[in-house]
């Protein structure tokens, strides 16, 4: 499995975890005994460390990024498949249904389900033991102060990331 090492920070994952080997780790992320990350997955922590709780399992495509003081995914819950949990906690064996996407802030309670395709907004609470359905999409008119910023900085602050990645990634080979 491609696990890289990102300015001092390698994953760590625990021996009786499964990571398939296409799954790609990068940084400050660290996978728990039970565990487990399919084919395809992408687990980036690099603006913040990722944690992948006891018995949780992210799904083939699935994207985790640590984008935030912590992304945890909750002992027991599934990401499916092709789902983007991005700077987000998700609760004890709560179920991320196919494609859904979390954004930044979120909170998904314990045993609540995201339904396939949802899209729960930043800083959004799901509640424990609660279905969440639906995607918002439609025209809003002009950006807000706070989008615009988010288009502003984000060509640089990826060029900055990028700079950081060639000078600070490294390949881990061998595992840990």
């Amino acid at each position: 499995m491609p696990m890289f090492s990102f300015e001092g920070h390698a994953p760590s994952v625990h021996p009786d975890a499964f990571i398939a080997p296409t799954a790609t780790l990068v940084g400050d992320v660290t996978i728990e005994a039970g565990a487990s990350v399919w084919y395809g997955a992408v687990l980036r922590a690099d603006y913040g460390p990722i944690v992948v709780r006891a018995g949780a399992n992210i799904q083939d495509g699935s994207l985790v990024h640590g984008a935030g003081p912590l992304v945890e995914i909750g002992p027991g819950a599934t990401v499916a498949h092709l789902c983007v949990v991005h700077g987000a906690v998700v609760g004890a064996e709560a179920l991320i249904g196919n494609g859904a996407t979390i954004q930044d802030g979120a909170r998904i309670g314990a045993r609540a389900m995201v339904a396939a395709h949802a899209l729960v907004p930043p800083n959004a609470v799901v509640e424990p033991g609660t279905l969440f359905r639906g995607t918002a999409g439609s025209s809003a008119g002009p950006l807000s102060d706070g989008a615009m910023r988010w288009v502003d900085i984000n060509p640089s602050a990826y060029q900055e990331l990028a700079r950081r990645h060639i000078a600070g990634v490294a390949e881990i080979v061998g595992g840990e």
